[in-house]
C-alpha cells in the first residue's frame, strides 16, 4: 500500500484524526494536555494555523487516517516569527513504518517555505520513542524543563529539542 501525505480535509476528515488525538490526551502523557478536543474546537484550531499561514497534514493509507502533523509558532510576538514548534500524532497502526519521518518533512518543508528557521519539538520527558525519533531527524536536546507539566496527579518534565531549518 501507498501512503499519502495531505493537507486536512475538514470538515470531512475532522472523526478519523479525533479517533488518533483523543486516546493520546486521554491515556497517555505524549501530551500535557487533558481537555479533549471536538470536532468544533478541532475545526477551530486547524483554520487558526491556516490563518496563520501554517499548515495540517495527515497521512493515510488506503482511506485509513495514520496520523497528522501541523505547526505554529513557537513563542508570541515578533521576536519569534521564524521560531516554529510542532505536533505530531500517530496511530499505533503508523509507528516505526515511516509515516512520522513523512510528515515531519511535510511540516518542516512547509515551514521552510514560509520562512522559518529553526523548528522545536517539546517532548514529554516519559516520551523515550518521541526523544529517539526527533534525534534521528536531526534534532538536538537543547533543555530539559523539570517538572514543568502536570497530568494524571504527577509532575512531568519537559525536553526541548531543536532543528535549524
Amino acid at each position: 500500500m501507498t501512503i499519502t501525505l495531505r493537507p486536512a480535509a475538514l470538515p470531512a476528515d475532522t472523526d478519523a484524526i479525533l479517533a488518533i488525538w483523543t486516546p493520546v490526551i486521554r491515556e497517555t502523557t505524549i501530551t500535557f494536555a487533558s481537555d479533549l478536543k471536538t470536532p468544533a474546537t478541532l475545526v477551530d484550531y486547524v483554520e487558526g494555523r491556516r490563518a496563520r499561514g501554517r499548515e495540517f497534514f495527515v497521512a493515510e493509507e488506503a482511506g485509513e487516517m495514520l496520523g497528522f502533523a501541523t505547526y505554529d509558532q513557537f513563542r508570541g510576538g515578533d521576536g519569534y516569527v521564524h521560531a516554529m514548534e510542532h505536533t505530531i500524532i500517530l496511530g499505533p497502526q503508523a509507528r516505526g513504518r515511516g509515516v512520522g519521518r513523512a510528515l515531519m518533512t511535510a511540516v518542516e518543508d512547509h515551514a521552510r517555505a514560509a520562512g522559518a528557521h529553526t523548528m522545536v519539538a517539546a517532548v514529554s520527558g516519559e516520551n523515550e520513542i518521541g526523544i529517539a525519533f526527533h534525534a534521528a531527524l536531526g534534532y538536538d536536546h537543547v533543555g530539559r524543563m523539570p517538572q514543568s507539566g502536570r497530568k494524571f496527579d504527577r509532575w512531568l518534565d519537559l525536553v526541548l529539542m531543536q532543528k535549524i531549518l
